[in-house]
């Protein structure tokens, strides 16, 4: 039985992963700009353009529909390849690969930096990245991958990211942040915490209160997540490139 549903999981999940036509991003960044812009830790967000990219965008209510994480050179036998492996990501049908930044080219992505990371959980994020390469998912939870034949589900906006976490099963890690967020989480750097506030009084601020954040669950990640996070910064290669728009060539109307 467990082999009849893993089978059927993967045609169900190579079906999911395959691109839907007349996909064409409103803005890209010139690639040059893009790898220039680029620190490792860095999350790259990418729209997408598959059928399972359409659900995640429209549960998600975002743009982002996949999420990598940038390490560089950290992979070695590459340096001197001109289009290196120096994205981290988890695919539904490779697992966790190492992929060129080529493969995002022609994709409208959108940087995301952790601002104030220490040197050690950089390193440390890189190497548990580099590490988890090669890991592949079990596709056997059919139900965890069949919501997204639907794209567009009839269900009520407060209930879309509960969709997307639905059975937190390994298709489900596949297919959401969970990967990167586990990575940030290790290291205590915080995402999208769930805070609360308690009373802490002291000596001329009788009314001060006190942040508490709270862990949330990996699974329970999307890609918007790291856009709107008030502990990453938007990085846009076009201006960290130096814009002059005085410089741009207008068509003569």
């Amino acid at each position: 039985m467990n082999n009849v549903l893993n089978i059927l999981g993967r045609a169900l999940a190579h079906y999911l992963a395959q691109p839907i036509s007349h996909y064409e991003p409103l803005a890209t960044s010139d690639p040059g700009q893009l790898h220039r812009a680029l620190r490792p830790c860095d999350v790259l967000l990418v729209e997408g353009n598959t059928r399972i990219s359409t659900a995640i965008k429209y549960l998600s209510q975002s743009t982002w529909s996949h999420a990598t994480l940038y390490i560089g050179d950290a992979l070695a036998g590459f340096r001197n390849d001109p289009d290196p492996p120096a994205l981290v990501e988890a695919d539904l049908l490779q697992g966790v690969c190492a992929v060129p930044l080529s493969r995002y080219h022609h994709f409208h992505t959108r940087i995301c930096r952790p601002v104030g990371l220490s040197e050690a959980d950089r390193r440390h994020i890189v190497e548990s990245a580099v590490a988890r390469i090669g890991h592949t998912y079990d596709l056997k939870n059919v139900i965890d991958l069949a919501r997204y034949l639907l794209p567009t589900p009839p269900v009520p906006v407060r209930w879309r990211r509960r969709m997307i976490a639905l059975g937190s099963g390994e298709p489900t890690r596949a297919i959401c942040s969970t990967l990167i967020a586990q990575l940030f989480q290790a290291v205590g750097y915080p995402i999208l915490p769930r805070i609360e506030t308690r009373p802490a009084p002291r000596p001329g601020c009788e009314h001060c209160v006190q942040e508490i954040l709270h862990i949330r669950h990996h699974s329970l990640f999307a890609p918007r997540d790291f856009d709107i996070s008030p502990y990453f910064a938007v990085v846009k290669p076009t201006i960290e490139n130096g814009l002059d728009y005085k410089s741009l060539a207008w068509e003569d109307v």
